[in-house]
C-alpha cells in the first residue's frame, strides 16, 4: 500500500473515531509525523482517556540503561556539582555493573529491597540503577527521617541492605545508626545481626577515608566482583520483568504515616519516557538541574527515568536543596531545564538579585510536586528569563507525572491548568458517590492506567481504599477535568474548610493572597471555631524587605477586599518564618493546625 493511502486510512480513521466518541478534534503528532486523534471520551462527561499512537515501552529498568549507553555512550549522564564528580553514560554502566555483582558475591539476591538513605549524590544515582540492575527494589528514605522514622522503614519493607552517607546537614548517619543498633559497631560487613532490624544484614556507606566499623564503603564494593562475575549482570537482564518491583517509595507523610508504594520498572519507564517528549528531551541535548530529592517519584521519574531515554545530562546542584546552590549551577553548567517545587521557586525568586552573573537562556522550569500560584508562575518566567513555565501533576501511587503541559503551550496553560492528562492514561471526575460528574464539574480526580502501584508494601486493606476493583485509583484531590484532557486542581479533598456549612478551597485563597506584593508565599488551614465549626487562618512569609509591622491582620482583610467572598477572607493570620514541609517540598499542613493548636490551646 502507498504512503498516500496509508495516511488516507488513518485520516479516516481518525475521523470516525471523533465521531463514535464526541471528542474535539484537538490533535497530537506522532514522531511519525502522522496526526493522530489523542483524546476519547463520553460526550459532557469528565471522562478524558489519551490514546497516544506510539506503544508503550516494555523492558525493565536495567535493559533501559543499556539502551541508553548503546546509543549516548559519551554523554554525560550525571554532574554532581557539589562533589566535583560528573559521569558519562559509559563509565556509569561501569560502575552499576561492578556494583550490582557485588551486591550479589555480598548475599544479596533478585528481590531483595535495599535501603538509600542519602541526600542527592553520585552514591544515589548509582546504587538505585545498580539495584535495578541486580534484580532488587530500591527503598527511597527520606535524609531527613530521625531514628523512630528510620526503624519504621527499614522494618516496613524489610531491608536487607543499607546504603548511606556518613553525614548530611545536622543528621550524623552513622551514629544514628550505631543507636539503633548497638551491633553495628562490633560486627563485621554483611553479617550484621540486629535485634531491632532483624532483616538487616549489610550497611554500605559513600565513603573513602577511614573505614566505619561494621560497614563495608562503596569504594570497596568496586573493587569485590572479578570481570567474569560482572559480565553476568547482562545475562541477569531477561529474567527481571518490567511488571516487577523496582521501588519502593514512601508516601510523603503531610497528613499521618508513611506507606509504601511498590512502583514496576515498567511504570517507572514509561512514565518518564513520555515526560521527556513533552520536555523535548528527544529534540536536543538538555542539562536538566535538579532540584527535587531522588527519594521522591518526580526526581526517579522525571529526572533519572526522562534522562535515560534521550540521553539527557542530570545536574544536582547540592545535597539538598540551597537556591544558591542552584544558580551557581544553573550558570557554570549551562543548565536548559530546571525542577522545583513552588518553595524552591520562591527560594530562588529571592536569592537571585545576590546573584552578579547572567543566567543562561533555558528553554523550561517545570514547578511540580504541590499546587503554585498563577503570580508564582509568571514570576519564575521573567524572573529566571527561561522560555517557558511548565505546570504539572502527580502522585507517588501513580508512577510521577499523570499531568503536564504539553508540547507548544505557553505559560499562560501553567498559569490556569496543571497541563494535560499524560500519553496512555485514563481521568474521570466522580462525586462523593462515585458518579462522574459533567465536564468542568469539581469531583474527585480518578486514574487508571500503566503507572498503577502494585500495592502498599504487605497493606492489602489500604491498596484496596485507594484502587478499586477496576483499577482506578483515587487521588484525594479535588479536580475539574475539561473534555480537552486539561485539568485544574481545586485543593486537596482533606484540606478543604467548612466555613458555617460554606465549602471554602484554600487554594483560592492562597491564589489571591500571593499576588500581595510584600508576601513570598501563603498557606490557608481551616483552625477549630466554637461558632462556625471551622474559620480560615492565612500562614504567611514576609519579604526580608517588607519593614516589622507592615503586615497585619487588619491589611490582610484589606487587601482581600474585593477579591474574595466575605466568608473566605482569613480571619487570622499568622506570620512565619519557614513552613514546616516534607525533603520534597510539600508543605505540611497538618502541622500548621498543630502550632494553632498548641498556641491557642485548643
Amino acid at each position: 500500500m502507498s504512503t498516500a493511502k496509508i495516511l488516507n486510512l488513518r485520516a479516516a480513521v481518525s475521523a470516525l473515531h471523533r465521531r463514535l466518541y464526541h471528542v474535539s478534534p484537538k490533535t497530537l503528532h506522532s514522531s511519525s509525523g502522522i496526526e493522530v486523534q489523542s483524546l476519547t471520551g463520553g460526550a459532557n462527561q469528565s471522562y478524558a482517556h489519551n490514546a497516544d499512537a506510539q506503544p508503550l515501552i516494555y523492558r525493565n529498568i536495567g535493559q533501559h540503561l543499556r539502551l541508553a549507553v548503546e546509543k549516548y555512550p559519551n554523554n554525560e549522564a550525571l554532574v554532581s556539582s557539589y562533589e566535583a564528580k560528573r559521569f558519562s553514560f559509559s563509565e556509569v554502566m561501569e560502575k552499576v555493573d561492578r556494583l550490582a555483582s557485588s551486591l550479589h558475591l555480598l548475599g544479596l539476591e533478585k528481590g531483595d529491597r535495599v535501603g538509600i538513605w542519602a541526600p542527592n549524590c553520585a552514591a544515589y544515582y548509582l546504587t538505585c540503577l545498580a539495584i535495578a540492575r541486580a534484580g532488587m527494589i530500591t527503598v527511597g528514605i527520606n535524609p531527613a527521617f530521625e531514628i523512630p522514622e528510620v526503624e519504621y522503614a527499614l522494618n516496613k519493607v524489610q531491608v536487607k541492605a543499607l546504603v548511606t552517607v556518613e553525614s548530611y546537614r545536622t543528621q550524623k548517619y552513622y551514629e544514628m545508626l550505631c543507636q539503633l543498633m548497638p551491633e553495628l559497631a562490633d560486627s563485621s560487613p554483611g553479617k550484621l545481626k540486629s535485634s531491632k532490624i532483624p532483616s538487616l544484614k549489610l550497611v554500605i556507606v559513600d565513603r573513602e577515608t577511614k573505614k566505619l566499623p561494621g560497614t563495608i564503603s562503596l569504594t570497596d564494593i568496586l573493587k569485590i566482583a572479578s570481570e567474569e562475575e560482572i559480565s553476568k549482570i547482562e545475562a541477569l537482564q531477561p529474567t527481571i520483568s518490567p511488571d516487577s518491583g523496582a521501588c519502593l517509595l514512601f508516601t510523603s507523610g503531610t497528613t499521618g504515616k508513611p506507606k509504601a508504594a511498590l512502583l514496576s520498572h515498567f511504570g517507572l519507564i514509561n512514565n518518564g519516557s513520555h515526560a521527556a517528549v513533552r520536555l523535548e528531551l528527544d529534540r536536543k541535548q538538555s542539562r536538566i538541574c535538579v532540584q527535587v530529592p531522588l527519594f521522591h517519584v518526580f526526581g526517579i521519574s522525571l529526572g533519572l527515568m526522562a534522562s535515560l531515554g534521550y540521553g539527557s545530562t542530570l545536574v544536582f546542584p547540592s545535597a539538598g536543596f540551597q537556591a544558591s546552590a542552584s544558580l551557581k549551577a544553573i550558570i557554570e553548567e549551562k543548565c536548559t531545564l530546571i525542577y522545583g517545587t513552588p518553595t524552591m521557586f520562591v527560594d530562588l525568586l529571592n536569592e537571585l538579585p545576590k546573584e552578579k552573573r547572567q543566567l543562561p537562556a533555558m528553554d523550561y522550569a517545570l514547578i511540580g510536586a504541590s499546587t503554585c500560584s498563577p503570580n508564582l508562575v509568571w514570576e519564575v518566567k521573567e524572573g529566571l528569563g527561561v522560555r517557558e513555565v511548565l505546570a504539572g501533576y502527580g502522585m507517588t501511587e501513580a508512577s510521577g507525572a499523570m499531568f503536564t503541559s504539553y508540547l507548544g503551550d505557553k505559560t499562560e496553560v501553567a498559569v490556569s491548568t496543571l497541563g494535560k492528562l499524560m500519553e496512555h492514561v485514563e481521568a474521570k471526575v466522580v462525586d462523593h458517590e462515585g458518579n462522574t460528574v459533567p465536564s468542568g464539574t469539581p469531583g474527585e480526580l480518578l486514574l487508571r492506567g500503566y503507572g498503577t502501584m502494585l500495592g502498599y508494601w504487605e497493606e492489602e486493606d489500604k491498596t484496596k481504599e485507594i484502587i478499586s476493583a477496576d483499577r482506578w485509583l483515587k487521588t484525594g484531590d479535588q479536580f475539574v477535568l475539561g473534555q480537552d484532557g486539561y485539568g485544574s486542581m481545586v485543593g486537596r479533598i482533606k484540606d478543604l474548610i467548612i466555613r458555617g456549612g460554606e465549602n471554602v478551597y484554600p487554594k483560592e485563597i492562597e491564589d489571591v493572597l500571593n499576588t500581595h506584593p510584600n508576601l513570598l508565599e501563603t498557606y490557608c488551614i481551616g483552625v477549630p471555631d466554637e461558632r462556625l465549626g471551622e474559620e480560615i487562618c492565612a500562614y504567611v512569609r514576609v519579604k526580608d524587605t517588607v519593614p516589622e509591622g507592615t503586615i497585619n491582620l487588619g491589611e490582610i482583610k484589606q487587601f482581600c477586599q474585593g477579591k474574595l467572598s466575605n466568608f473566605k477572607i482569613p480571619r487570622h493570620l499568622r506570620i512565619i518564618e519557614n513552613f514546616p514541609k516534607t525533603s520534597s517540598g510539600k508543605i505540611q499542613k497538618f502541622k500548621l493546625l498543630e502550632m494553632f493548636k498548641n498556641e491557642n490551646k485548643v
